[in-house]
């Protein structure tokens, strides 16, 4: 089975620049869309339906901001809207997908860069994101988090730590929960296969257009698994050269 996330910075943009095309040549079962920006109402879910996948979508009440969606090629027992925090679920930050093996949660994480006030929500969202996923493990074992954390985890994961020491997404605090995160039961696909591997990003600034073509990057966005589907994990990948967004879609394949 194959899996991808996609931060696509605007679905119906991404749609524009060759989104359909790459779908098809990638094939997933599973794709997990993070920043719609736009009301399902405006998403052409035909063009999914076309090429063989139900969708399913939670926009933010703000227009044009933030919003989940996924498309998957069978359907899933149960689609679930939302963690049950008002505030956060209004922003449209997490879609789950229940399947007979496993429970897919798709997530948009906050970002802190606008401002102390939402450098504050994002540390309240780690906090109750924490503790969601806790619980939802004690029902569903077999659980696979994907998504922008907006978090780069160690140095490795960014291309100038040093100057970055004080920027949100690199912050201590932030630093510190994805440490506690994968220490608690949950696997980072990624790292746990290619441990030392450099330039892997996902994130580049759309400021400067060099920065890409230069790889100066942050590896933000993350495909986590319990650590129940370790010996199932076959592969995982990141996939630089899809430009749909200012993120690249990256993905696990694993057994059922």
């Amino acid at each position: 089975m194959k899996i991808l996330s996609y931060n696509v910075n605007g679905i119906r943009a991404a749609m524009k620049k060759g989104l359909i095309d790459f779908i098809q040549s990638e094939n997933p079962d599973i794709l997990g869309f993070q920043e719609l920006k736009a009301n399902q109402e405006d998403i052409d879910v035909k063009a999914f339906q076309d090429i063989g996948y139900h969708s399913y979508w939670l926009s933010a009440e703000k227009k044009g901001y933030s919003g989940v969606g996924i498309i998957t090629r069978e359907k899933p027992i149960e689609v679930i809207e939302g963690m049950g925090h008002e505030f956060f679920d209004k922003e449209g930050r997490t879609l789950i997908a229940i399947y007979k093996d496993f429970t897919l949660v798709n997530t948009y994480f906050p970002s802190g860069t606008s401002g102390d006030e939402r450098q504050r929500l994002k540390y309240e969202f780690l906090d109750f994101y924490f503790k969601f996923i806790a619980e939802l493990k004690n029902k569903h074992s077999n659980l696979i988090v994907l998504g922008d954390y907006n978090i780069a985890h160690t140095e490795i994961d960014i291309h100038s730590p040093k100057t970055n020491q004080k920027s949100s997404g690199f912050l201590p605090e932030e630093r510190a929960w994805m440490t506690k995160w994968f220490a608690n039961g949950m696997l980072d696909s990624y790292r746990h296969l290619y441990p030392e591997k450099l330039g892997a990003y996902t994130w580049w600034t759309a400021r400067f257009p060099s920065v890409r073509i230069e790889n100066k990057g942050w590896r933000i966005d993350y495909v986590s698994i319990s650590e129940s589907l370790k010996e199932n994990l076959l592969d995982a990948f990141i996939l630089p050269e899809a430009k749909h967004s200012d993120h690249c879609p990256l993905g696990i394949i694993f057994k059922t």
